[in-house]
């Protein structure tokens, strides 16, 4: 559940971002998480440039909260035992909710997105809901700077809205899955990320539907599911 709080101007760690802020209180593993974020969406779209839209677009997708990420959320707490302790990635973290209810449950994490912009917002989010110890890195999926084969479980939350995303991403998860890991990706149904399943079991993964749930977000409701992929031949308990 999310709801939208007032609109407010600054903060003591957002001070150079000349925009106003709109505050998100959202419930995910038994607390609420405020989340600031961009308060005029709407201007910040219309500002948008022809640059944004090149090869590398710009485009802020990480200004939203999307309902994908409250399920990733809600399977983290479901599975808090088994990523305490253990390192984690957060693959575009946006805002930075399910790194923050990772880290929250005791899980080491690295939340990385493409955006400066999104990583300052993620930082200050941390610090309004005191949680400590996240690494927050720039990072193209393309070129990570992380050792390879590190990561315990990874995740993200509507990260597949593109076909081209798939082989960048199928290239990460070779590189940087430890052995017996877990990546869960939660997506809303939708047709550009329907084949991308097949797709990734042809390159060597065992993909496992977790649940399908309809999520509420912002007055609207979406049907998202909720995926667990691991190497095939590993065993998925």
């Amino acid at each position: 559940m999310i709801h939208s709080l007032a609109r407010r101007q600054g903060s003591h760690s957002l001070e150079r971002l000349p925009v106003g802020f709109e505050r998100l209180a959202v419930e995910a593993c038994g607390r609420t998480w405020l989340l600031d974020r961009v308060g005029d969406l709407e201007s910040r779209w219309e500002a948008l440039g022809e640059s944004e839209f090149g090869d590398d677009e710009r485009i802020p997708y990480w200004c939203e909260l999307w309902p994908a990420s409250l399920l990733v959320s809600w399977w983290l707490g479901e599975n808090a035992a088994r990523i305490a302790g253990r390192t984690c990635l957060d693959l575009g973290c946006g805002l930075g909710l399910t790194a923050l209810v990772a880290a929250d449950l005791g899980a080491r994490v690295i939340g990385m997105d493409y955006e400066q912009e999104a990583l300052a917002f993620a930082r200050h989010n941390a610090h309004v809901n005191g949680v400590e110890g996240i690494l927050w890195t720039a990072m193209d999926w393309r070129a990570p700077g992380i050792r390879p084969h590190s990561v315990d479980f990874m995740w993200g939350g509507d990260i597949i809205y593109e076909r081209r995303f798939l082989e960048p991403l199928a290239e990460l998860f070779d590189q940087l899955l430890a052995p017996g890991g877990r990546i869960w990706l939660g997506e809303p149904q939708r047709g550009v990320s329907r084949p991308a399943w097949d797709w990734l079991a042809q390159r060597g993964w065992t993909v496992r539907n977790i649940t399908t749930r309809p999520v509420p977000s912002e007055g609207y409701t979406v049907t998202v599911n909720l995926r667990e992929l691991i190497r095939a031949g590993e065993s998925a308990g």
